[in-house]
């Protein structure tokens, strides 16, 4: 079966693999990430904009085709959130926007009633709105009758590198949702990935976990083979769990 694009807001990509521009040691790893992994799709915080020139610009950092999702990092409310979007916007990052509402500061989880209030407001101005959520199936029904683009459940808390802790939550998003499910933070491992994309997940965003290895570059290069492999495992539908051993051969004596 051949794999199709991942359509968000119209919008094609060939790669599965979002990636995001924090935590790296120095900013010239993220052009060497991005041609390894083969992201076509990285978050950027407006904050790490500088287009003053008084320090290094993240963007100089970005190749052209590389499509740029800001997030609003730092947003308290849906105002917040709505007024960041709009500076990215007229600061020339485009009309896609992530959607990071957190009021929890402890376990920095996001605020889902917030992030339905500005991703009703940004999707009725023409944002492609990919809202960052706690998983919750009722919650992403309202999203989609908002206007998002896509649906991204946390898989564990941010930077926690602790992969799929509310597995059976997404599950349920992948089963029942409209537009595209992108799993986004907790991710640690390439495996985890992995797994994710053969739950069916249409794509997974990964940040520290890249950001933050030895080798940024050839960690990318993991994490893209291994949402490949868990991309075809899907497509190929994978063999049901058995509670009792299955014999690949007949049993019975040939000899006699």
């Amino acid at each position: 079966m051949q794999d199709e694009q991942l359509i968000i807001g119209g919008h094609g990509f060939s790669s599965r693999l979002l990636t995001g521009t924090g935590k790296f040691a120095a900013k010239s790893w993220i052009p060497k990430m991005l041609a390894a992994s083969e992201s076509e799709m990285i978050t950027v915080a407006l904050r790490r904009i500088d287009s003053g020139g008084t320090n290094e610009n993240i963007l100089d950092f970005i190749p052209d085709n590389v499509v740029l999702l800001p997030n609003t990092s730092g947003a308290r409310t849906a105002e917040e959130a709505v007024r960041i979007a709009r500076i990215a916007r007229e600061a020339g990052c485009g009309n896609f926007i992530k959607i990071e509402v957190i009021t929890d500061m402890k376990y920095l989880m996001p605020d889902n009633y917030e992030t339905l209030r500005a991703t009703e407001i940004l999707a009725r101005e023409g944002f492609i709105v990919l809202p960052y959520v706690l998983p919750d199936l009722t919650l992403a029904k309202k999203l989609e009758d908002a206007g998002a683009a896509a649906i991204m459940p946390l898989g564990a808390p941010i930077g926690s590198n602790r992969g799929l802790e509310t597995k059976p939550l997404i599950a349920l998003l992948i089963e029942n949702c409209r537009v595209p499910v992108v799993v986004d933070a907790g991710i640690g491992r390439p495996s985890q990935a992995a797994e994710a994309m053969e739950m069916g997940a249409d794509a997974v965003l990964v940040n520290t976990a890249i950001a933050t290895a030895e080798d940024p570059a050839l960690m990318g290069r993991a994490f893209s083979l291994a949402v490949q492999a868990g991309r075809l495992a899907y497509l190929a539908r994978m063999a049901l769990e058995s509670p009792t051993a299955q014999a690949s051969s007949p049993l019975t004596g040939f000899l006699n």
